[in-house]
């Protein structure tokens, strides 16, 4: 698989409604030293907000744009900045996230929405935090930067499912936003199975059950380039409260996967470990492809 070098600033305007909110984040932080970084995309007809997203990748980390099935051209727009694409059939957006958490091989693997309602340099402390042994999963708080960046419903429906965390897992999240980061070996070893909508909160849970420290922090919301494919549509809305409580559901994992080492610094022995889970298996399933700068 090719390794593409960071993308370089293209003339491309930002996407409506997309404020500039790169100032507040400095792209030089030491996060490339002695670590490597994956920025999963799941993308499905993001053709329009793409060049957006993939020039606020910080210098040194790797996007991996998993093409859902777009029909727009996502996937050509993503090699020509630079990124690598990988391809997945199955429909979801959990498979999407899954695939590029498969087919990456840094040590911490972050994730962010392709639609840009997120920045990905607001990622830099996410990395550092994770890479210091401070954190095992981190997490973005979602503030809304204008009208229309979240809608009411979705707003309350977040709200809710965060309460039902807490009843499920104890952790007092207040957000279960996409924008996230943690080391790749010990997310494959939650052996994560939603593929759907459940998937990121499925991964919130699992690394509960584990013992993991899980803290979240601020970022600026922006409205999204086009429609959403969840909240969006009363039909995507549904499907996603079903796949959630499926997950809140599921019983307490009996072992739990506890992070790697090198995030064990000052933390006591909660949960026992589990081998990981066969996840090297689908990692046949996906057909990657990318460009080198």
């Amino acid at each position: 698989m090719t390794t593409p070098s960071s993308p370089s600033p293209a003339p491309d305007d930002p996407p409506p409604g997309a404020a500039d909110v790169d100032a507040d984040v400095d792209m030089n932080m030491d996060v490339n030293v002695d670590v490597s970084v994956d920025v999963v995309l799941p993308c499905l007809n993001e053709a329009e907000a793409l060049p957006w997203v993939l020039r606020r990748i910080p210098p040194g980390w790797r996007a991996l744009v998993v093409d859902n099935g777009s029909t727009d051209g996502s996937a050509a727009i993503a090699a020509a900045h630079g990124a690598t694409v990988v391809r997945e059939a199955r429909r979801g957006f959990g498979a999407a996230c899954h695939a590029g958490l498969v087919a990456a091989t840094a040590d911490i693997v972050c994730f962010c929405d392709c639609d840009a309602s997120l920045n990905p340099s607001l990622l830099v402390p996410f990395v550092r935090e994770v890479r210091a042994g401070r954190a095992d999963l981190v997490l973005g708080r979602r503030r809304p930067q204008g009208p229309g960046a979240w809608p009411a419903h979705a707003r309350a429906g977040n709200l809710a499912l965060s309460r039902m965390l807490r009843r499920r897992t104890g952790l007092r999240l207040r957000d279960l936003g996409p924008l996230r980061a943690a080391r790749r070996e010990a997310l494959l070893g939650l052996g994560l199975t939603d593929r759907r909508s459940g998937y990121p909160l499925q991964m919130v849970v699992r690394a509960a059950d584990a013992g993991w420290r899980v803290t979240e922090h601020d970022v600026p919301y922006l409205p999204r380039t086009g429609a959403s494919k969840v909240t969006g549509t009363w039909r995507g809305t549904w499907q996603a409260v079903h796949d959630m409580r499926r997950v809140l559901a599921e019983p307490p994992a009996r072992h739990a996967a506890e992070p790697a080492p090198a995030t064990q610094a000052g933390r006591t022995p909660e949960t026992g470990h589990v081998p990981e889970t066969g996840h090297a298996a689908e990692a046949g399933r996906t057909a990657q492809e990318g460009t080198s700068r």
